[in-house]
């Protein structure tokens, strides 16, 4: 089975940067797409990026086009999330995700089959 461990999180002020990972160990070799979600205090999960593991191509939310970049390290099994220009609004826990199925197209939330624990993001001055 797939193993999802999030890192780098932690507290920044507004403006600055952080990136952030998710390795994954296991079963590795079958993922298909890779993706970040958050979920702010008292909201729901959000959708915020995902990559698909063999040819690279991305997709963003609005909230994080122009000022996130997700990438992949295949040789690593390493997920990233580099965040800039971040905001008190980008407070949240984020959490890396993993389907290993396969489609056609990215997936939809409740697609992805392997999660993370998660990793605390706290943007204030």
């Amino acid at each position: 089975q797939l193993q999802l461990v999030e890192s780098g999180g932690g507290l920044v002020q507004p403006g600055g940067s952080l990136n952030l990972s998710c390795a994954a160990s296991g079963q590795t070799s079958t993922t298909y797409y890779m993706a970040w979600f958050r979920q702010p205090p008292g909201k729901g999960r959000e959708f915020v990026a995902v990559i698909s593991w063999s040819s690279g191509r991305s997709n963003y939310a609005d909230s994080a086009q122009d000022r996130f970049t997700i990438s992949r390290d295949n040789f690593r099994n390493i997920l990233y999330l580099q965040m800039n220009s971040l905001k008190p609004e980008d407070t949240a826990v984020y959490y890396c995700a993993a389907e290993t199925v396969g489609r056609n197209w990215y997936p939809r939330e409740y697609e992805y089959n392997f999660w993370g624990q998660g990793t605390q993001v706290t943007v204030s001055s």
